[in-house]
């Protein structure tokens, strides 16, 4: 259950958590959460509260399948959709005394080019992170792959369009695609939240015997760029066998 989920991190001593309000596939729905956000916030800032826990990220999706509400869809009434949900998360956020929010980068859609899916999801990004920024919350998006950003040169691209936004970090996407660290290693500077899991070429997630990510080597240049060194970075580590 999400209780003993919650609790089960709090005895292994982390002080942070990560709130995934993933439609369809985790404890938390945002379709039920948002229903009444300020009531279903202080709810679950309650149980943290009693376990000693502070939010360090909440990570929306709005559906199993993150194709349908990608932020940049071409149909106007899914993108309506899209952001009003946006500033619901804002808002349950808001209640749990949180100050980061992930969301899914955008996606190249069918059937146009993709120069208008990079603009309107350049456009889309933009208005979220003034949104956020009024909030006093940092937006990390997750380069993946299936995503607008794909790889590390074109997640770079997307920063310098977008002033202010930041990464969720998680190198496993691109070592499923059999891209060395050195390739990822210029996308730390801009990440704001990070994922540690062991990975390998062809599997997103596998045990730590299998792991061929250099963790020291990622833990150096993280302290080069000062990851840690900023209140606003929180990391979040979890196990590779769920």
């Amino acid at each position: 259950s999400h209780v003993q989920s919650l609790t089960l991190i709090s005895m292994l001593g982390f002080k942070g958590v990560d709130i995934g309000l993933f439609e369809e596939r985790s404890h938390l729905w945002p379709s039920r959460e948002f229903k009444n956000v300020k009531r279903s916030g202080r709810k679950l800032k309650r149980k943290l509260d009693d376990m000693g826990l502070e939010t360090a990220d909440v990570f929306l999706h709005m559906r199993r399948d993150f194709i349908p509400y990608a932020i940049n869809r071409p149909e106007p009434t899914r993108r309506k959709k899209a952001r009003e949900w946006f500033i619901k998360s804002l808002d349950y956020i808001s209640e749990l005394g949180g100050k980061h929010l992930s969301i899914a980068p955008g996606i190249y859609n069918e059937n146009e080019s993709r120069r208008d899916s990079w603009i309107r999801c350049v456009d889309e990004l933009r208005w979220r992170v003034h949104e956020a920024y009024d909030y006093g919350i940092t937006l990390g998006v997750e380069p993946h792959v299936g995503s607008i950003i794909p790889r590390p040169k074109k997640a770079e691209r997307l920063i310098l369009d977008v002033p202010g936004l930041t990464f969720t970090l998680d190198y496993t996407h691109f070592t499923r695609a059999g891209l060395p660290d050195a390739e990822v290693e210029p996308l730390v500077k801009h990440a704001s939240h990070f994922h540690v899991r062991g990975a390998c070429r062809g599997r997103l997630q596998t045990n730590f015997e299998k792991n061929t990510i250099d963790y020291k080597r990622v833990l150096r240049v993280m302290e080069s760029e000062n990851f840690f060194g900023c209140s606003q970075f929180l990391c979040l580590v979890f196990p590779a066998t769920i």
